[in-house]
């Protein structure tokens, strides 16, 4: 791909308290229209996602982290990943009082949307 393009990325986050709304930063997901792209970058790692859960169950948080990413690839396996890339952007950040929540979206402006979804993932992200 040659060229700038424009995206809008979001954060994603585990709300294991939706109440309390303590959150931690589990993955980025990013649409680049132009580019026909969107894809979700997001930790799996039980391990990782128990640290970050305190007390939770981490193995199906990792299930739904991995639905979540087949949504944005639109992959086989739900209704909703055969909805165009804008529509599924849209749903994936849609604000709800779920265990998995989206940052706002922001915007930018890239060359390489694969490229800048992983930066995105290591800026924001711990590890």
């Amino acid at each position: 791909m040659s060229g700038w393009v424009d995206y809008d990325f979001a954060v994603v986050c585990v709300v294991p308290h939706v109440h309390l709304y303590g959150s931690s930063a589990v993955g980025v997901v990013l649409h680049a229209r132009q580019a026909e792209f969107i894809d979700a970058r997001v930790t799996t790692d039980p391990t990782q996602l128990a640290a970050r859960i305190g007390g939770g169950d981490a193995t199906r948080l990792s299930r739904y982290l991995e639905s979540y990413r087949a949504v944005a690839r639109g992959e086989v396996g739900s209704p909703l990943a055969l909805l165009p890339p804008s529509e599924r952007f849209h749903w994936l950040t849609a604000p709800r009082s779920d265990l998995i929540q989206c940052s706002p979206v922001h915007s930018g402006r890239s060359q390489d949307p694969a490229t800048t979804l992983e930066a995105l993932f290591r800026q924001y992200v711990p590890r």
